[in-house]
């Protein structure tokens, strides 16, 4: 569809204009005028309009002269005149263009191709958006679907983000964080727990902006892999695990007050690993104010898997620890602020002697986000 359109235009555009007379004919027609567009944001008028074109094979040509109209009918003005074969029109651009050279001698040639401004041309919103919160950054996933209904005019994605006010459910103001081919994106180099919010735009070809997909917000959440907890019969130096503790008393998470490993007699640790019947490994809860579940009916690929929070369920039972499973922790009295704390773990390995695993902590108080990804 895209490039039936542009032929019409340029069958359109081509017609000879007796207006228009160079020395002996000798002074061809630029060629091969086209235009990108500098987005206003999502949906809106582009803010510049870049005109450029092919200068025809001859010497003499002195400058340019680009004309315009704001209508489909109606006489061109001319707009500018220019030494450099490209044009830059600030502001709302007009809706046609056409541009001509002109010699030594004052000559000006037949005009080239008329381009029109079409902004049709836009592509559909991303239909859904995705998020992932990591360590420190954020995953973006969204539908190919502007992509897929037009390849040939489809150029980029642009990705948005602003800071988001959680207990006013408030996004603060846009700024462009980056753009991608491909939809998905990682949004790096955060603070751990601030919030942020995300949408995403297509741009076409032409530099036209779609309108956004759904906002999302996330926030990233600290984490930390393979950690080795023992039973107290096989190590009770590092039997115990705690998300956080608020060393210094000022209610702010940092790193050297996250995933303390601790004796198993040490009564302030979440949870202790014991020794059930056989083989199997239990993680008995310790502190009060922590309660846990497992996530999910069954094994979970990552740590990365485990997204919200849940809402209920959760119990001061102990758990047994099982290979590829997750659990969620909910954490009151933390900081002595009232706001419960929330953090994931998965087992990835269970053996007789000791367990791995993974684990992540939202510093964000009162926010269940360990990862979001609806």
């Amino acid at each position: 569809m895209r490039r039936a359109l542009w032929v019409v235009l340029l069958v359109a555009g081509c017609s000879s204009n007796n207006d228009f007379v160079g020395p002996g004919g000798e002074l061809p027609a630029p060629t091969n005028l086209f235009y990108t567009v500098t987005p206003g944001g999502p949906g809106a008028v582009p803010t510049a309009t870049l005109l450029e074109w092919d200068p025809p094979s001859v010497e003499g040509v002195a400058v340019w002269n680009v004309y315009s109209r704001t209508g489909a009918s109606g006489a061109f003005g001319l707009r500018a005149t220019t030494t450099s074969n490209s044009f830059h029109d600030r502001g709302v651009p007009e809706l046609e263009y056409y541009v001509t050279a002109v010699d030594n001698a004052g000559f000006e040639s037949p005009p080239s191709n008329t381009i029109t401004i079409d902004e049709r041309l836009t592509l559909s919103a991303p239909a859904n958006l995705t998020t992932t919160s990591l360590d420190g950054a954020v995953a973006l996933f969204w539908s190919d679907n502007p992509f897929e209904e037009d390849p040939q005019g489809f150029q980029a994605y642009r990705v948005y983000s602003a800071p988001y006010d959680l207990d006013r459910d408030l996004c603060g103001d846009w700024a462009l964080e980056g753009t991608t081919v491909a939809p998905e994106f990682v949004s790096g180099a955060l603070p751990n727990g601030v919030p942020r919010c995300y949408g995403v735009s297509a741009m076409t070809i032409e530099g036209f902006e779609s309108l956004w997909s759904p906002i999302r917000d996330d926030t990233p959440r600290f984490e930390s892999r393979n950690v080795a907890l023992f039973p107290a019969d096989v190590n009770a130096a590092q039997s115990s695990f705690r998300f956080w503790r608020d060393g210094n008393g000022d209610g702010q998470v940092s790193g050297v007050e996250l995933g303390i490993v601790a004796a198993a007699t040490e009564a302030t640790a979440d949870f202790v690993v014991e020794r059930g019947a056989g083989s199997a490994l239990l993680l008995r809860l310790v502190r009060a104010g922590t309660t846990a579940q497992q996530y999910g009916a069954g094994p979970i690929a990552d740590l990365t898997s485990i997204d919200v929070a849940p809402v209920s369920g959760y119990s001061t039972a102990t758990l047994v620890a099982q290979p590829s499973h997750g659990y969620v922790f909910q954490m009151s009295g933390l900081a002595g602020d009232g706001f419960l704390r929330f953090g994931g773990v998965r087992v990835t390995h269970v053996g007789q002697t000791f367990l791995l695993m993974d684990w992540s902590f939202q510093g964000d108080r009162g926010n269940p986000q360990l990862l979001r990804a609806e």
